[in-house]
């Protein structure tokens, strides 16, 4: 099993006073040319935005854009006329397609928020801008890998123009959980928050894992901890 770590330490960084982000992959004014995603996966940035700061209005377009919000509120408005706030257990996907313009702030003028934005490059180029926003609480991703993102929106996730199974995880220390990633694929495993050992080695807060199939992903907690994992085309 080919397996590579990306350490929290090694990400780009942003420092904005209002935004202070880490850049799993290139982005913005970080760039390396060895870091340019993982198959279809483009963009990992792990934000905390002060309270009353924000993204304003800006455009995207020929991207599926993911927000996983860890702690705090992220405000959502967007061109399609879309408004919403999204809280820990929600999850967002917003298909930027042929265009669309959108905005994003912290929703709390005293708490700061900490998110993960996560790009993804989609199947096709040209489709209808999109957005959808789905809750999943966290008795449904205790203990195990639950579906939150899919292709074709399977088991209630929110629906990904992509190949990509999209799973979360709250471990307790000792708790693990596993996927089997065929031939041709990979699994990216983020962690969100806490302590992992990823097939025994350890894996904090920030850290990603590459593994390229076929090969059986076990990750187990350290201590409490939040997981993405993403299995995906390479």
């Amino acid at each position: 099993m080919a397996l590579t770590i990306r350490r929290s330490e090694e990400r780009g960084k942003a420092d904005f006073g209002w935004l202070d982000s880490r850049h799993t992959f290139s982005f913005g004014h970080y760039y390396d040319p060895t870091q340019m995603g993982f198959g279809p996966l483009r963009v990992i940035n792990e934000d905390r935005v002060a309270p009353g700061g924000g993204f304003p209005t800006h455009p995207h377009s020929d991207m599926e854009i993911l927000s996983y919000v860890i702690d705090g509120g992220l405000e959502h408005r967007d061109s399609l006329g879309t408004g919403s706030v999204i809280r820990p257990g929600d999850v967002q996907r917003m298909s930027a397609g042929t265009g669309l313009r959108h905005s994003e702030f912290n929703a709390s003028k005293t708490e700061p928020v900490h998110f993960l934005q996560i790009w993804i490059i989609p199947e096709k180029r040209g489709i209808a801008p999109g957005y959808e926003q789905k809750t999943f609480p966290a008795d449904e991703k205790r203990g195990r890998l639950k579906l939150i993102g899919s292709r074709d929106g399977r088991e209630g996730s929110v629906t990904i123009h992509q190949d990509i199974a999209l799973y979360a995880s709250l471990l307790k220390s000792g708790e693990a959980v596993a996927q089997e990633v065929a031939a041709g694929r990979g699994a990216w495993v983020q962690v969100a928050r806490g302590k992992v050992l990823i097939d025994g080695r350890e894996a904090n807060e920030g850290d990603g894992f590459a593994i390229e199939g076929p090969a059986r992903v076990y990750v187990e907690g350290a201590e409490s901890a939040e997981i993405l994992l993403f299995d995906l085309p390479l």
